[in-house]
């Protein structure tokens, strides 16, 4: 059979009595329903804002040093007669303990040099008294023989001029007086000059007693004296050795104070210091009151030592900043001091050391309690909060914490107590978006019972 045919008789009339059940059944069916499409709510974590009251602190690490040192310079050379037996790496030497002795024989010798000098140029002084004096009365007898002489040679002149004397012995009588005047004008010259003698004496007494006074402070000198209690750290002097001035036989490290330095960003200390400040105060920015103003802000510190399990704690004080910014970190130091570092040992249970040089330590520092909304750091999401409002919707609000703080986040103004703050952001981060919100108990509690440093 031809396939044309085939097509016609056969394919065609199956084909149409398909499309005509199709189009019954089609006219008959009931429309498909409608299905609405329901808004979908996601699922977050939210807290309840409470108000809390936390301590603001910073956290920062430095290596303990002494407040003190002392460096027994020699001022002046001489051999060691005497050496501290205390004088050993680590000993504690006692305020006023002598550390060595210089040989005293040539500071003695100095001494008694000078006292005899001063005593020869008293005498001086004393010859030079007894000398004008007999000046002054050999002046008194030739003023007397001149008065005699004058005496003559007015009579050699009355009798010259009468005629009755020859004119040699009148010229004898004029030739004595002339002689004595000149006697009389030396011993007046010789009294002239006893003042001036009299000032290089006094002077030269001084230049002795100078010299006196010098060689007893080098005879003090000769003693090096501990000004206060402190520990040995170094030394590199003997008996017998030959000490140069300014030599230094000794390094020692006071033991009343021990300073940590620690360092800390510019911001963080910053965000403490405005933490603990006032209402209306300002930050301190005269560098020469800098430390009272640290002071009548109420900073505290703490310097804690851990060894193993166990945290060793000393309190100490906020003494000044140091004098510079460092250059590779762009951090500020913050100098604190421990009162008493080898006599008190920190808390604790069981043997503590001392506060020693060369110590790493953690330093808290500290100021006065703040109270506000705390939330969980990870809650800021560049720099807004998230919220759920009564109907459950999402809301955005840019929010500047008032003191970030290890995880938590504190702000004092701008959150109403009772909010509920979103901690997991949902995705898309729309305003407006339904959520399913779901308590979260435990975070925030975990975060404030933690550290709560940075």
């Amino acid at each position: 059979m031809k396939t044309g045919f085939k097509l016609a008789l056969i394919t065609l009339p199956i084909a149409a009595i398909g499309a005509g059940i199709l189009a019954y059944v089609v006219s008959t069916s009931p429309p498909p329903g409608r299905i609405d499409i329901a808004e979908r709510a996601v699922a977050v974590r939210v807290i309840t804002a409470e108000i809390t009251e936390i301590t603001p602190a910073l956290v920062g690490f430095g290596v303990v040093a002494p407040a003190r040192t002392f460096e027994a310079i020699a001022q002046i050379g001489g051999t060691v007669e005497y050496v501290n037996p205390g004088l050993q790496n680590g000993q504690i030497l006692p305020e006023g303990a002598v550390l060595l002795r210089l040989s005293p024989t040539d500071f003695n010798l100095a001494i008694a040099q000078a006292s005899a000098n001063i005593r020869a140029a008293e005498a001086r002084l004393d010859e030079l008294a007894i000398s004008e004096q007999n000046q002054r009365a050999a002046l008194a007898i030739e003023h007397e023989v001149l008065a005699v002489k004058a005496a003559d040679l007015a009579r050699a002149e009355a009798l010259f001029a009468s005629g009755s004397l020859a004119q040699s012995s009148r010229d004898g009588a004029r030739a004595a007086h002339l002689a004595q005047r000149q006697k009389v004008q030396g011993i007046e010259g010789t009294l002239a000059l006893f003042p001036t003698q009299r000032a290089v004496q006094t002077e030269q007494i001084a230049v002795y007693r100078t010299s006196l006074a010098t060689a007893e402070l080098n005879l003090k000198r000769s003693e090096l004296i501990l000004p206060f209690p402190a520990r040995v750290a170094s030394h590199s002097v003997e008996v017998g050795q030959f000490l140069k001035t300014g030599q230094t036989a000794a390094v020692l490290d006071g033991i009343d104070r021990a300073e940590i330095e620690v360092q800390l960003s510019m911001d963080r200390f910053r965000s403490l210091v405005r933490a603990g400040k006032p209402a209306g105060a300002t930050l301190p920015m005269d560098p020469t009151r800098m430390s009272q103003s640290l002071s009548d802000m109420g900073l505290t510190a703490e310097v804690h030592l851990r060894l193993g399990n166990e945290v060793l704690i000393w309190p100490a004080r906020v003494e000044r900043i140091s004098d510079g910014i460092d250059p590779k970190t762009g951090t500020i130091g913050i100098v604190v001091q421990v009162d008493a570092a080898y006599g008190q040992s920190g808390s604790g249970e069981g043997d503590r050391p001392p506060l020693t040089k060369g110590m790493f330590v953690e330093v808290v520092l500290g100021t006065q309690p703040v109270t506000g909304i705390v939330v969980p750091r990870s809650a800021l999401n560049n720099g807004r909060l998230l919220f759920a409002d009564a109907d459950n919707r999402l809301r955005l609000m840019a929010a500047l914490p008032d003191l970030v703080q290890g995880g938590i986040a504190l702000f004092t103004s701008g959150i109403s107590e009772g909010s509920r703050i979103v901690l997991s952001a949902p995705s898309p981060m729309i305003d407006g978006l339904l959520l399913d919100t779901h308590p979260d108990t435990a975070t925030l509690p975990m975060l404030l019972g933690g550290d709560k440093t940075p």
